[in-house]
């Protein structure tokens, strides 16, 4: 008698009906993590706005915890996908790298409204349990990397001195992330007409020609 293999967890096997439900949970899930935090938000929580049961989530995700790995695998890291390349495709052009990550960050940020608040929420912050999972199962060598490639920026000239490294992608969240949460705030209330591609060309300013005025010839 062949012996039943177990079911991989996070994907049952099923129709298209059941992958429907399992991606509804997904979306639910992000949106409320995004809007009120992951510590703050109950399985329970989840499956009542989604309209399942709560049998019916934990079919899909036995624990928080697996919802989490399955939310990293399945909508973070391939919205993040692309930004490492930008470093590959400009190696000795950081100021064209890092205006091309200012502007990746908006455009994940627009294409997925929840990206910007939940980054915000769960992985600047130093308690967010999704930077806390994060690190457990990926550690900082992304991080290091990012941090040796622009020291050797800097040693061969191609980078501003006075720049702290540990600080570029700091700098760009507050940037990039920040008023895209907040604009989408803002644009709910009618409080804003600010643009997507107004924040871009005001950042790309920024980045690229600083603060002083422009000297007119």
């Amino acid at each position: 008698m062949t012996e039943k293999q177990p079911r991989r967890p996070g994907r049952p096997a099923g129709t298209s009906k059941s992958a429907d439900k399992r991606d509804l949970l997904l979306d639910t899930a992000l949106k409320m993590f995004a809007q009120q935090g992951i510590a703050e938000t109950p399985l329970s929580a989840i499956a009542r706005e989604a309209g399942v049961t709560s049998a019916m989530l934990h079919y899909y995700f036995n624990t928080r915890e697996q919802l989490l790995d399955v939310l990293i695998d399945e909508r973070f890291l391939p919205a993040r996908a692309s930004v490492g390349s930008l470093f590959e495709a400009h190696p000795n052009d950081p100021v064209a790298a890092i205006t091309a990550l200012a502007q990746r960050f908006i455009d994940i940020s627009v294409k997925h409204s929840w990206f910007a608040p939940l980054w915000i929420r769960e992985v600047l912050s130093e308690s967010g349990l999704l930077k806390e999972r994060m690190d457990a199962r990926f550690g900082d060598n992304e991080k290091k990397a990012v941090h040796q490639c622009m020291l050797g920026w800097q040693k061969q000239g191609y980078l501003n001195p006075d720049i702290e490294p540990e600080l570029v992608f700091l700098s760009l969240f507050g940037l990039t992330l920040l008023p895209i949460a907040a604009m989408q705030n803002h644009r709910i209330a009618g409080k804003t007409k600010l643009t997507a591609e107004d924040l871009s060309r005001h950042v790309a300013a920024l980045l690229l020609r600083g603060i002083a005025p422009q000297n007119k010839e």
